[in-house]
């Protein structure tokens, strides 16, 4: 029997060249699950795009004194090129600065709103005197307080691969002008990750085809608790 088959692969910054952890982690094994299955005969779609929003690429263009339209095309070119030369098989290699992401984005954003699953609320964030500006996480980076790795960045370290939030950093400092900053309150739309839980629990406990030891993380995550 012909099975649809979505492969949905992880969309790259566009903000620096890919390497060897990205083929090799993400597309080269979606691409080969792909073949595969067009091989077995069933309708395949793999998709992607590069990720052309958020703090990774606003830092990248400010560090190259660029407009942030100018860092994604670059790369998002280089993106393309790679794929031809390692024939990667995307049906679908798109952008975030799409017409048709935008309007999908905002549909699916006022819909969460309309039912109450997306909320304002205030929460501290970092704030640099020097730059007067509040500072995302990419743009504050300090000493991780479980490996002491001196650069680990306001969401992760890097060395030792510790999730973490800006305020669990050592030696706390704007990544563009090196000033410590401070925390203020400031103003975010939250995401009702809560309300999910219940529903989450008892559709994963159902997915009997999973591997075990994936479904026993994440029954062990899920119990843990989902915070908004």
């Amino acid at each position: 029997m012909t099975e649809n088959i979505l492969v949905a692969v992880a969309w790259p910054y566009a903000n620096g060249p890919l390497h060897m952890g990205h083929i090799a982690g993400a597309y080269l094994p979606a691409d080969i699950f792909a073949r595969y299955h067009r091989l077995k005969g069933n309708h395949v779609l793999m998709v992607s795009g590069s990720d052309q929003h958020g703090t990774p690429i606003t830092l990248r263009a400010e560090q190259e004194n660029k407009k942030p339209q100018e860092v994604v095309a670059k790369y998002h070119k280089e993106f393309l090129d790679c794929w031809q030369k390692l024939g990667i098989s995307w049906d679908l290699f798109t952008t975030t600065g799409t017409a048709n992401h935008a309007e999908v984005v905002h549909d699916i954003f006022l819909r969460l709103l309309d039912k109450g699953y997306i909320y304002k609320d205030s929460m501290p964030q970092a704030y640099c005197p020097q730059c007067k500006r509040f500072l995302p996480d990419r743009y504050i980076e300090g000493t991780c307080p479980n490996c002491q790795y001196p650069q680990a960045r306001g969401d992760q370290c890097d060395e030792c691969g510790r999730t973490l939030n800006p305020s669990d950093l050592l030696d706390l400092r704007c990544r563009i002008c090196s000033a410590v900053p401070r925390f203020e309150n400031s103003e975010h739309f939250f995401l009702r990750l809560s309300a999910f839980e219940d529903k989450l629990k008892a559709w994963a406990k159902n997915q009997t085809h999973w591997r075990q030891n994936v479904l026993n993380s994440t029954l062990a995550f899920l119990e843990g608790g989902l915070k908004d």
